[in-house]
């Protein structure tokens, strides 16, 4: 029956079960650091890794991810990045103290590392052009669906069967998505993947593990700690010697050259503040659902489904839109709309009805369903198959870097105030990124899935 079914729909389907499971999985342990701390008995500062050690684990693979599919194979790495991901998940629910919880959660980052930027690759090259915004739209909805599936599901396996289960929970599901991409996906070997660079991976790999860290610390400490900017100061060093080297190199493992294409860049360039702005704002919503609403974790995930049905709504619409008016007036538009609704967020106080705010998150998913599609189908239009794995790999580490700085950059708002009116100013710094994102987009090009 599957060799009835086109071949790029396979490819998808196989990528959005270790998206969905993969993104999942960053969104659940977050609900689980409470119950953590209290069985294990350590502190915030040690749950931190928890998140941290995954975390740091992703940003050195992310950036090798693109020479390892090119030179080992997609299907070969994806397989590889999918069954190292599964026996971390395995052994974290194993895992009899925080300190071999981290150890593992640092492996089942090695795997998710590889998981998106491979299959992201594989996806592209198996989409023809004209059908590429089809293919964003299939891998779009469980990237925005698990980050709210994420603390609905994490509170209810805690409270009914324990902490263990939101990582066994990953194995059923990834054991099914790797036999089904063990049975359907064909390999891909690229005729001239480079050599391996030793000093691209290091730089590349500790700069931005650097950066990170640093981001995450800024909640907890502050832009002005000592871990912050030293950390972030070196890691911003390493990104300088890294630009220096691969544009030195011919066959560079970081093909930054790409770069050199304003359409490429431009689209990074709002992706970038996209992200922030969509990734930020969705951290400061559960704060100020929980902790100044007093809702619980479960009912604040309640609360925040329709942003994501909102999502789910305007998708198929973008991807309709998408060929016949191109990326600019479709991500400027939706920009704009993201920029609006974060503007009123900012007149919500804690007796504002939670229909209205239920409906101001619809119109935020809405919004961006016009922005995220059209952007990574605009991202890869003028890039060459050999060079997609490379272009895979720069557009997944932004989206990181990205989620991490919209988290550190409201958090830090939100501590420098306190109370409602630090959330008012952290509201209106996401309108703040919402609308640099706007006059990005205005300067795309007219680029539709046909270019």
């Amino acid at each position: 029956m599957l060799g009835r079914v086109p071949y790029r729909y396979l490819v998808a389907a196989a990528f959005v079960v270790a998206l969905f499971m993969d993104v999942l999985d960053a969104t659940i342990v977050n609900v689980a650091l409470p119950t953590l701390g209290r069985e294990m008995r350590v502190g915030n500062d040690t749950l931190e890794w928890v998140v941290t050690g995954y975390l740091l684990s992703l940003a050195v693979l992310i950036p090798a991810s693109g020479w390892i599919g090119d030179r080992f194979g997609t299907r070969r790495t994806f397989l590889f990045a999918l069954g190292v991901f599964l026996v971390g998940s395995a052994c974290c629910g194993l895992a009899w103290d925080a300190g071999s919880l981290i150890a593992f959660r640092i492996l089942q980052g090695v795997g998710g590392g590889m998981l998106t930027p491979v299959g992201t690759a594989m996806v592209v090259r198996a989409f023809p052009a004209e059908e590429r915004a089809r293919a964003s739209a299939l891998i779009g909805v469980p990237a925005v669906l698990a980050p709210v599936v994420g603390p609905l599901l994490g509170g209810w396996l805690i409270d009914s069967v324990g902490w263990r289960w939101i990582f066994f929970i990953n194995l059923p599901v990834g054991l099914a998505g790797a036999v089904f991409a063990a049975l359907v996906l064909r390999e891909h070997v690229e005729q001239k993947p480079g050599r391996f660079d030793p000093a691209g991976f290091v730089t590349a790999g500790l700069g931005l593990a650097l950066v990170l860290y640093s981001l995450s610390r800024v909640p907890t400490e502050g832009w002005g700690s000592a871990a912050v900017l030293g950390c972030g100061l070196a890691g911003l060093a390493c990104v300088v010697a890294l630009i220096v080297l691969e544009r030195r190199r011919l066959e560079p493992m970081l093909d930054l050259r790409l770069f050199e294409d304003a359409l490429f860049s431009t689209t990074n360039v709002t992706h970038v503040l996209a992200t922030s702005g969509l990734v930020g704002m969705l951290f400061l919503l559960q704060l100020y659902l929980q902790q100044l609403r007093g809702l619980s974790a479960f009912e604040s995930g309640l609360t925040s489904v329709p942003q994501a049905l909102g999502l789910v709504c305007m998708i198929p619409v973008a991807s309709v839109l998408f060929p016949r008016f191109g990326a600019r007036p479709l991500v400027t538009f939706g920009m704009a709309g993201t920029t609006l609704t974060a503007a009123l967020l900012v007149l919500v106080d804690v007796s504002t009805d939670l229909w209205w705010l239920r409906l101001i998150l619809f119109g935020r998913g809405l919004a961006f369903g016009l922005v995220l599609l059209p952007l990574q189908t605009a991202a890869f239009a003028r890039v060459s198959s050999s060079a997609t794995g490379r272009a895979s790999a720069l557009f997944n580490t932004g989206r990181h870097v990205a989620a991490s700085l919209g988290v550190a950059t409201l958090s830090s708002v939100l501590a420098s105030s306190g109370g409602l009116l630090g959330f008012h100013a952290a509201f209106a710094v996401g309108a703040v990124l919402g609308l640099l994102g706007t006059l990005s987009a205005a300067r795309l090009f007219r680029v539709g899935a046909t270019a």
